[in-house]
């Protein structure tokens, strides 16, 4: 390899041609035998295409000359590529505005894919034709530019081999991202977009349908290196070549594996090795990034004038028709790879005809590539031999001789250049880098079951992705994405991607896809149901909704029926049964009792720091003062039976006056016990979370617990203590039958208090005030239905009692002093 770069370097300097003595003539010193597609020009433009698959091992006898190793596997679409440069360079030399005094001519070879042939087709493109008429082959070589090659490892060695001779090349297909580096490359263009762009792209298609697991094959070379590098298993997808690829390809459909989608880099996304419906059930549903189509006119007529009658010596032209026809220029006993024996091969045959991915004019990305290649340089070379003299981009801005051309001044203006070939603006940048822009392409059945390249869509540097809004987006993970509301749990033992969807757990929120924790809400807060976002806590309070309003019509109720009673009381005030019953006791157990009904309805609303503490308070003091007086009454029951024996002056002692002390000090008693309360630990409202995080439950602390159960003790006591002395008068005559009543009251009354203890600790939220309230108003009508009221036996009282409500003549009876017994010794 250095010996033949040595003869190269000092061949091409010589250069590689000798000018004989027949003037304007240039002899071959040794021809090539590679085949190819060759004319005549002013000035020549190599082409090289992958017009194979892959090369034959050559023989390694070093006793005798090597044969040139033979090429195998034709690619149709390849050769169109080729034929594609011929149309352009045509359609260039017809053009009277473009190059109007100079005539391209080209040098076509096969790569056949490979590093050697690439480097074999360059050295036979460096060679001049045996003869040629050109004006400039007696000063230097006529050859330019070369378009090529489609694979990057091939465009890096021609490049390198170009270098010396400072010789540009554009390349219509060779994406890897190692050209844009200008020391490495500094005489390298293309047309297609870097594999730095399709790697972004990948990466953001990837990112744009949620892929998580996802895995990467690459060729082993200098195209898979550097976009696997740049990658790094960001999505599942194929870098490499369709021809390094046919044997993956081939033993994954022979597995039959199905369900993997594939992503397809624009080296193969279009590849016609693959169309065959063989591949689909294994390869159907690709996405991939092509390069951009166009329109190339008149490419499908001049395809279909490639004849071997046309061109009998090219061996290319008779291997192509030999392909799509399956049929041979040979002999007849000629048969293909599986032994079947070939028919001959006419040249009638019509293309027209035939199916085949090189007619298909809906995947002529590539050509469209090399039509701008071709036009890159016409319109380089017209900038050239344009330039004005003064105004040229050289030193001491003079321009560019044009008898003598030298590659590096085209590759000036090929840097330079800008024009726009159907809508689309084509320039480089300061790399040798196009604009880049893709589009999307989806692999699906055809209805003659071949694979057809749909377009879904596009991808450029400056919009991003856009889908066609028809296109079902395909999934590839190991776990479906984790919504808002969970977070992520890493599955042991297996990739990160792979992992469980746990929903945030009461109090806390994840408001982004794949959440990896819960964030915790804040004290007040509390997540929705959803657990996607924090929501103030519902705050709760017994307020006039259906049981508060419900527990205020009762309370009212009672009040209302007691001050009724009251009103009877006060407006027969002057009777007989009234004025003989202790009135004054009578009317201070209605107007507590009145006050107990109405106590229970500061339990109701919000809570503050005042409400806590009247509701306890003016609780504890009515009652206190109703039991109280219901306990004067006891007493003077069970001394009324005392007083009945001769000789006794109890009842002196018992009079109004005595009555009022002892309600006076029983309430009293309780009065202190509150102001303690209130001073030293008063009730306030606090917000408790206790019974439901989810909610805010407002409720009033009664600060000092033995505070307050000393007041509920404190009531208890005074029950208790009229129970008892009720008990002790329940065999008083029938006149005196109100103790009996009074004691099935207490009875009622403690009976009451006793069962709100428990229901009281254990009630959620509002229902404890509900339960306290409740115990209040069934504690108060015990009071006040009862008990009943005790007959008299004088008629006329019993007339007078026949008005005042039954029911609650107990409680405003005092001791009836009207007895046949006491009459003559108690008075009226």
């Amino acid at each position: 390899m250095h010996f033949l770069f040595v003869w190269i370097l000092f061949g091409f300097t010589s250069p590689l041609l000798s000018v004989e003595n027949t003037e304007n003539a240039c002899v071959h010193q040794d021809l090539s035998d590679l085949p190819g597609f060759f004319a005549d020009g002013d000035i020549v433009i190599g082409g090289l295409f992958p017009m194979h698959y892959r090369i034959a091992e050559p023989d390694q006898n070093l006793t005798y000359k090597p044969a040139t190793p033979r090429c195998h596997g034709f690619d149709t679409r390849s050769f169109r590529w080729a034929q594609t440069m011929r149309l352009a360079i045509k359609d260039v030399n017809a053009n009277p505005i473009l190059l109007p005094k100079v005539q391209l001519g080209y040098k076509i070879h096969d790569s056949c894919a490979t590093h050697v042939a690439a480097l074999r087709a360059t050295l036979s493109i460096f060679n001049e034709p045996k003869e040629s008429s050109s004006k400039m082959c007696s000063v230097h070589s006529s050859l330019k530019m070369i378009i090529g090659d489609s694979g990057s490892s091939q465009s890096a060695v021609v490049s390198r081999l170009l270098q010396p001779f400072k010789i540009p090349m554009i390349s219509y297909l060779s994406t890897c991202s190692c050209f844009s580096n200008r020391q490495e490359f500094p005489t390298f263009f293309r047309v297609v977009p870097s594999d730095d762009h399709q790697v972004k792209a990948i990466a953001k298609l990837v990112k744009y349908f949620g892929w998580k697991w996802v895995a990467a094959v690459s060729e082993d070379d200098d195209y898979g290196r550097y976009a696997f590098q740049e990658v790094h298993c960001k999505s599942c997808h194929i870098i490499a070549g369709e021809g390094e690829l046919y044997p993956l390809f081939s033993e994954y459909a022979y597995q039959n594996i199905t369900g993997i989608q594939w992503i397809a880099s624009e080296a193969w996304v279009t590849a016609s090795l693959f169309s065959p419906g063989e591949f689909y059930p294994s390869l159907g549903g690709i996405i991939g990034f092509a390069i951009r189509r166009g329109e190339i006119p008149g490419l499908k007529d001049f395809l279909l004038q490639v004849n071997p009658t046309l061109n009998p010596n090219n061996s290319l032209v008779k291997e192509f028709w030999s392909t799509m026809f399956g049929c041979s220029f040979y002999p007849l006993n000629v048969s293909d790879e599986s032994g079947k024996m070939l028919p001959f091969c006419s040249g009638h045959e019509s293309l027209e005809e035939k199916y085949s991915t090189y007619l298909d004019m809906s995947n002529t990305r590539v050509s469209y590539n090399v039509y701008k290649a071709v036009y890159a340089v016409a319109h380089s070379l017209h900038n050239l031999l344009s330039c004005e003299a003064g105004k040229g981009p050289f030193e001491n801005s003079s321009c560019a001789d044009i008898t003598n051309i030298s590659p590096w001044q085209l590759q000036q203006y090929i840097q330079n250049v800008s024009f726009t070939i159907m809508e689309e603006i084509i320039s480089f940048d300061q790399s040798g880098d196009p604009i880049a822009s893709y589009d999307i392409i989806n692999w699906q059945k055809g209805l003659d079951g071949n694979i057809k390249f749909v377009t879904v869509g596009r991808y450029d540097t400056s919009n991003g992705i856009i889908f066609n809004i028809y296109f079902k987006v395909p999934t590839s993970v190991c776990s479906e994405s984790c919504h808002p509301g969970t977070r992520k749990g890493v599955r042991r033992g297996q990739p990160l991607c792979c992992f469980d969807c746990l929903p945030c757990t009461d109090g806390e929120t994840s408001n982004q896809t794949d959440s990896v924790e819960c964030t915790q809400c804040p004290s007040d807060f509390w997540s929705n149901a959803e657990r996607t976002e924090c929501i103030p806590k519902e705050i709760e309070f017994l307020a006039y909704d259906e049981i508060g309003a419900s527990l205020t019509v009762i309370a009212l109720f009672g009040a209302c029926l007691t001050f009724g009673v009251l009103g009877i009381f006060h407006y027969y005030k002057s009777t007989p049964i009234v004025r003989v019953n202790n009135s004054e006791l009578s009317f201070f157990i209605l107007i507590s009792l009145a006050l107990c009904f109405l106590c229970s309805i500061a339990f109701i609303g919000e809570p503050a720091d005042w409400s806590c503490m009247f509701r306890h308070t003016v609780f504890s003091v009515t009652f206190s003062l109703c039991i109280s007086c219901i306990l004067g009454k006891t007493v003077v029951v069970l001394m009324a039976l005392k007083a009945t024996q001769p000789g006794s002056t109890i009842m002196k002692w018992f009079g109004p006056l005595q009555q009022r002390i002892m309600i006076f000090c029983c309430t009293f008693i309780q009065i202190v016990i509150c102001a303690i309360w209130l001073i030293s630990m008063p009730p306030f409202p606090v917000k408790n979370t206790k019974y439901n995080n989810s909610k805010i439950i407002l409720e009033c602390h009664v600060g000092s617990a033995l505070a307050f159960w000393c007041v509920l003790g404190y009531i208890g006591v005074l029950a208790c203590m009229c129970f008892v002395l009720a008990f002790l008068a329940r065999k008083l005559p029938g006149n005196f039958n109100e103790a009996k009543y009074i004691t099935f009251s207490m009875l009622i009354f403690c009976s009451v208090w006793l069962a709100f203890i428990p229901a009281y600790v254990s009630s959620p939220g509002k229902y404890t005030v509900a339960v306290e309230i409740f115990a209040i108003l069934a504690s108060s009508f015990g009071l006040a239905f009862l008990a009943k009221m005790y007959k008299k036996t004088n008629s006329n009282i019993e007339s007078l009692y026949s008005i005042i409500p039954a029911e609650v003549g107990h409680l405003v009876d005092s001791y009836s002093c009207y007895s046949p017994g006491a009459r003559g010794r108690w008075g009226r």
